[in-house]
């Protein structure tokens, strides 16, 4: 049976909605920017005051963990629910992502709330999805002094910049996040009016394009005609691994569930979601469909970007041709997909017969990032619709997400025998990573009611003398 005092908890939470709002406004005044150096202290002090934070809210053993060469993680938990009650562990992070040359139409650090969002770097990427958690807590203990199950809390300094020291943490200290099911926070709903549960997630891979054919410079008025020209050459290729429409050429995936393909066409994104979120300029459309649904094309299919390339700037203009040209390829690779098949790929195209005679040469860059592709199954999932459809009128829709997450990646593999509950406060306007990150306050209003009651829910589930 639901705990007897839930709803007034939730209705507690919503009384001190501002307060979690002045909180979280709090911690976005920390520019807590893990990839820049300069930053590292800020992340460090913004960890130390959410670590006083937690503690203050009644969480035990609130520590900030340190290990060599590694930014912070903060770690709380309560455990005062007893062994037969499930532990719930609460993933976020706090770092944030740069902001230098980005055309903010407000200081970045400084929260405004405007039209029902909340602005500022950070603000639902990610420091709105685990702070709705702590309102939950907040609002548990204020009402009850106590919560209906165990929870522990993780709150990572490095998520940002692809989270390279979470495994040594986890190695370092396992008991952090021994758990029943986890809650990772950093995800997406597909509207405002819609909660989404993500359950997968593109890998990514970074690809280099080299082409050479001449020692140095040359003189284009002496020799062009006559001899390649690696710019027009490099545009070539990239163009081989794309069709007219820029989709790639290569690694289409067929095989998807007949089922799942059918009912992708009703999920949002729609294509006035898709206009909006990215940004379309006026006389420019969304990609024409092609018997793929928006859904299966931004989740399921492998994309391909050019994100540099070191073709001449203006402020380099000579009449030249120049002697090597490369382009910095980034692949999204598909769920299910083997990366280095796609590397494998893309290589044969490029190489087979290259324009002009051009040496060719290609190289994988690093393998960033996992594919992550999960089924949600049991009590626990049913629990989280339970405690969404109460918060907001309806159960998580199943989504994923066309990023690279490399932590979900991370608990994927070592948890993956656990319920991994994938959700956020993000929607298709939030534009995290740009300019103007914001937050819905009515998401965030949601997101507070519907932690409170999953924690109840999660409680009853998977609480071996509790019937539902």
């Amino acid at each position: 049976m639901p705990h007897p005092d839930v709803e007034r908890v939730a209705a507690l939470a919503d009384s001190r909605f501002q307060h979690t709002i002045a909180r979280l406004t709090g911690y976005l005044a920390i520019p807590a920017i893990s990839c820049d150096p300069d930053h590292a202290d800020d992340v460090w002090r913004l960890a130390a005051r959410i670590r006083g934070d937690l503690e203050a809210l009644g969480l035990s053993r609130a520590e900030v963990l340190d290990l060599p060469d590694a930014l912070p993680v903060v770690v709380a938990e309560w455990m005062g629910a007893g062994p037969d009650r499930p532990t719930v562990l609460v993933y976020g992070h706090m770092d944030l992502q740069p902001v230098k040359g980005e055309p903010w139409r407000t200081d970045p650090h400084t929260a405004v709330e405007k039209d029902g969002r909340l602005y500022a770097r950070g603000a639902a990427d990610d420091m709105g999805g685990w702070v709705s958690h702590v309102a939950a807590l907040a609002a548990w203990f204020e009402v009850t002094g106590t919560l209906p199950c165990n929870v522990r809390f993780i709150i990572e300094g490095e998520e940002e910049i692809g989270s390279p020291n979470l495994e040594r943490y986890m190695d370092a200290f396992p008991d952090r996040f021994e758990a029943d099911v986890m809650v990772l926070t950093d995800c997406e709903n597909p509207s405002t009016e819609i909660p989404g549960l993500t359950v997968s997630l593109r890998g990514l891979l970074d690809v280099i394009l080299t082409v050479e054919a001449l020692e140095a410079d040359g003189h284009s008025g002496l020799w062009g005609n006559m001899v390649p020209d690696v710019s027009t050459a490099l545009c070539h290729l990239i163009a081989r691994l794309v069709d007219e429409d820029g989709r790639p050429t290569f690694g289409l995936v067929d095989d998807i569930p007949a089922d799942w393909r059918e009912a992708s066409w009703s999920v949002p994104p729609d294509l006035e979601t898709i206009r909006d979120g990215a940004h379309i300029v006026d006389g420019v459309d969304p990609l024409p469909a092609k018997g793929r649904s928006p859904a299966e094309w931004l989740w399921r299919q492998p994309a391909l970007t050019v994100v540099a390339t070191t073709l001449p700037t203006p402020d380099r203009k000579k009449n030249a041709l120049r002697a090597k040209a490369t382009a910095h390829l980034s692949v999204r690779v598909a769920p299910g997909q083997d990366a280095r098949d796609l590397f494998n790929a893309i290589e044969r195209i490029v190489t087979t017969k290259p324009p002009g005679g051009v040496k060719v040469s290609v190289r994988a860059d690093g393998w960033a990032a996992e594919s992550w592709l999960y089924t949600p199954r049991g009590p626990a999932f049913e629990a989280a619709d339970r405690a969404y459809v109460k918060a907001w009128g309806q159960p998580l829709s199943r989504i994923g997400v066309g990023g690279s997450i490399p932590f979900v990646a991370i608990f994927g593999r070592r948890f993956g025998d656990l319920p991994l509950i994938l959700n956020g406060v993000m929607d298709p306007r939030t534009t995290a990573h740009g300019p103007n990150e914001s937050m819905d306050l009515g998401v965030f209003r949601k997101a507070i009611q519907a932690n409170i009651f999953l924690l109840d829910e999660l409680s009853v589930a998977l609480s071996p003398n509790s019937a539902s």
